[in-house]
């Protein structure tokens, strides 16, 4: 995960679903990317491994006006969310669970 911060803060109605407790992983995908499913299954992995964090799943066609907003111009693109719903790391592309964990650490 690359360590550019944003100042970028969602809540749970731009969203559609609650925000976790402690943080929250927003994974924004297309249909078609092979990538975005293995994804899916390292985010909801560690979100279930960590108490407080909620995995969310955008389907980025139709969100667009969330999509432009956030500037994603790739699926895979996650973004981690503080208790407070501010993006503290960005990330495009399969992320390595192992990068997942450490940016939980520095959003909680």
């Amino acid at each position: 995960m690359d360590g550019r911060a944003r100042a970028d803060r969602l809540d749970a109605a731009q969203l559609g679903v609650e925000l976790g407790e402690k943080a929250t992983l927003v994974q924004f995908s297309s249909a078609f990317c092979q990538p975005c499913r293995a994804t899916r299954r390292t985010l909801a992995e560690v979100a279930g491994m960590v108490d407080g964090v909620a995995h969310v799943e955008i389907d980025a066609e139709a969100h667009l006006t969330l999509v432009r907003a956030l500037d994603i111009r790739r699926t895979p693109t996650v973004l981690v969310l503080d208790a407070s719903g501010v993006v503290v790391r960005r990330a495009v592309g399969q992320p390595r669970t192992v990068d997942v964990v450490a940016a939980l650490g520095q959003a909680m």
